[in-house]
């Protein structure tokens, strides 16, 4: 069980919507996104086409030591309730203490997204009953979040062509800290539910995106783009495999110039490849259930990986069922810039806006950027390697060790090595050729002392990590150019003599 979402905040997004005809650039998308290969937007009766919309909710779990509220540590599968202070468990007579370094990465990863930072913020209690949340109640940001007003630019292929890029871009509507539930384990052996209170209270940052997509395919490129950002700054790790990056996804749709169709929203999705199905399932279920003259109700639904399609959960909750209230145990979260900063203030004991953004990486697009230009390459190639954990730092540090051109560089990594890794399900850190022993392979190559073939049955032999290197396999399977050429043309006339009678027919025939 995640984060229930953010309440009133999609309600309000999609009630601005039915307020009046959709504009006329999203009906655009829709039709462009589909021309990939996402969701079909002409019904069975092909009276008029569908316009998808889909907007997402991301909680990601922030990089900090302990938990938002208490210094219980964090760490992914400790043993149940191992890792459970008094406040994680709801005890009587406990108090919310802010953890700084989740104040920093949340005004660090707004600040990333082009996002206004509220100097003032403010706490709220958000109610709901469930076994995994102890006190009843999450602790969020409802009213005055952190961050506000963002953009988020993504790239996507158009059908399926790396070659062929387009940019798109996303409106965040708010970045707001909040704390996670805990985890219920359901044993259908036994009948029982037992819950795990070591994620309780985990500082999340939840990222709330306008309704600006239109395809499963947008919408995990948009993700994906946000994972890359939050792992650049050390925000979030991100690990969608370890729940510290999850989805849900808002989905309507509804004929140009109509109001906005009802949403449904598909929640805990935990990766690209299951958000991009989703959501065009969903997108589809909407159109065929519509076009049957059936209705679509405003509900929460889940994904079913193996079966491919999203099932009912439970009647969606509005704001008023979660009956928001302000924190009384926490007063407002004051931030400060260069400017507001007071002279007597201690500098460790506040948070520091212009700080904090004097202090940003580089961030993907930048990163893509200076790859074309420091190497040349073409910017889909810049993509995938960013797009791979390591990959960048891999490719580089064979640069650095290679005559090879770096134009060349990128199709051994990307042609073959990338491949072979994929092959067998290795990241680039668990690769069996590092980056030296292929620079070596390269040199060798570029000195034209060994074949292109020739190099390619040698990375074979390095991928069995016997732990030779190609000069030494170069040697023993006798794979070197011969450049003497006295010594080919003693070579050819052996050849020629050993095969007298095939000579012989070449000759008369």
């Amino acid at each position: 069980a995640a984060a229930r979402g953010c309440g009133g905040v999609w309600r309000r997004a999609w009630q601005r919507g039915a307020g009046g005809p959709a504009p006329a650039p999203r009906g655009q998308r829709a039709v462009a996104c589909n021309a990939r290969g996402g969701a079909v937007p002409a019904g069975k009766s092909g009276l008029a086409p569908w316009v998808p919309v889909v907007g997402l909710e991301i909680h990601a779990q922030i990089s900090s030591n302990s938990k938002l509220f208490s210094g219980s540590q964090v760490q992914f599968a400790a043993a149940p309730n191992s890792l459970v202070s008094f406040f994680d468990a709801s005890l009587p007579g406990t108090l919310p203490v802010l953890n700084r370094r989740c104040v920093e990465a949340a005004v660090m990863t707004g600040l990333a997204l082009n996002c206004s930072i509220n100097k003032r913020s403010l706490f709220d209690r958000k109610h709901y009953f469930y076994a995994d949340l102890p006190a009843g109640y999450q602790i969020t940001q409802q009213r005055v979040p952190i961050a506000v007003n963002g953009r988020l630019s993504y790239s996507l292929c158009i059908d399926n062509k790396m070659s062929q890029m387009v940019t798109k871009t996303v409106r965040i509507k708010q970045i707001q800290l909040e704390q996670d539930s805990g985890k219920s384990l359901h044993d259908d052996t036994r009948n029982q539910t037992l819950v795990d209170l070591n994620r309780a209270g985990v500082g999340l940052m939840e990222v709330v995106m306008e309704p600006d997509m239109c395809c499963g395919e947008e919408a995990a490129a948009a993700v994906r783009e946000l994972q890359l950002i939050l792992q650049t700054l050390g925000s979030s790790q991100a690990v969608m495999a370890e729940g510290q990056l999850r989805v849900d996804a808002n989905v309507s749709v509804h004929h140009p110039g109509e109001h906005y169709g009802v949403r449904t929203e598909v929640k805990n999705i935990n990766s690209l490849r299951f958000l991009a199905k989703a959501v065009d399932y969903e997108i589809q279920r909407q159109i065929e259930e519509l076009e049957n003259g059936g209705t679509i109700l405003n509900e929460t639904r889940a994904f079913d990986s193996k079966l491919g399609c999203t099932v009912p959960m439970r009647d969606k909750e509005g704001k008023q069922d979660y009956r928001f209230m302000p924190e009384p145990n926490l007063p407002p979260l004051i931030l400060y810039d260069a400017k507001s900063l007071p002279a007597n203030m201690n500098h460790q004991q506040v948070v520091n806006i212009d700080w904090i953004h004097e202090r940003l990486p580089d961030l993907p697009s930048v990163k893509r950027a200076k790859l074309v230009e420091r190497y040349g390459i073409l910017p889909e190639h810049s993509f995938t390697l960013l797009n791979e954990d390591g990959l960048t730092e891999f490719f580089e540090n064979v640069v650095k060790q290679t005559q090879m051109k770096p134009k060349k560089v990128i199709g051994w990594i990307l042609n073959d090595l990338l491949s072979y890794l994929k092959q067998h399900s290795l990241t680039v850190k668990e690769s069996p050729v590092s980056s030296f022993l292929l620079a070596d392979l390269l040199n060798l190559l570029e000195k034209k002392e060994i074949s292109s073939t020739a190099a390619k049955q040698v990375l074979a032999e390095l991928w069995k990590g016997e732990g030779k290197t190609p000069f030494e396999i170069v040697k023993e399977k006798k794979l070197e150019l011969i450049q003497d050429q006295k010594e080919l043309e003693q070579i050819c006339q052996a050849v020629i003599d050993g095969q007298e009678n095939e000579v012989i027919m070449m000759v008369l025939g």
